[in-house]
């Protein structure tokens, strides 16, 4: 299981704004190309992301699902990506009063990519999710910073 860490200069809400609206997802999450579809229910538990990822040409249709969604404190998402595979993806959301944290832990449950070997798996998710969160603070904190006015 990977996990990463970051301070994000807005509030929890500001976090789980970004996180609810899926049409944002490919902006954040690296990897992802396009969104083609939201679930009217999103981001309830068992509704449904319908995105892309790679680079054009190849691209591969695939999905996100929402299995727990408890805002300003925690969301749960399994995210698909086949032929490689499908993880568990958890965002924990910490108030502060300079903002928040966010924790981000993903592992690999299903397909080829939970057969590689865990610590290179995890090295290369941490990579990569640092990434994911960078991206993540910077919509959260342009939507809702510290000095924003709600």
């Amino acid at each position: 299981m990977a996990t990463n860490t970051r301070h994000f200069q807005c509030p929890p809400e500001a976090v789980f704004d970004v996180l609810a609206d899926g049409w944002l997802y490919p902006t954040w999450v690296v990897g992802a190309a396009r969104m083609r579809d939201v679930d009217e229910g999103w981001p309830g538990p068992g509704a449904r992301l319908r995105h892309s990822f790679g680079a054009w040409p190849i691209l591969t249709d695939d999905t996100t699902r929402c299995v727990e969604w408890d805002p300003p404190t925690r969301a749960v998402f399994i995210a698909r990506g086949w032929p490689m595979g499908e993880a568990r993806v958890a965002f924990d959301v910490e108030a502060r009063a300079s903002g928040c944290w966010v924790t981000m832990t993903e592992a690999a449950i299903r397909g080829p990519v939970a057969l590689v070997p865990r610590p290179l798996t995890n090295a290369l998710l941490r990579w990569r999710n640092t990434e994911v969160l960078r991206r993540l603070a910077y919509i959260a904190e342009a939507k809702r910073g510290p000095d924003r006015a709600e």
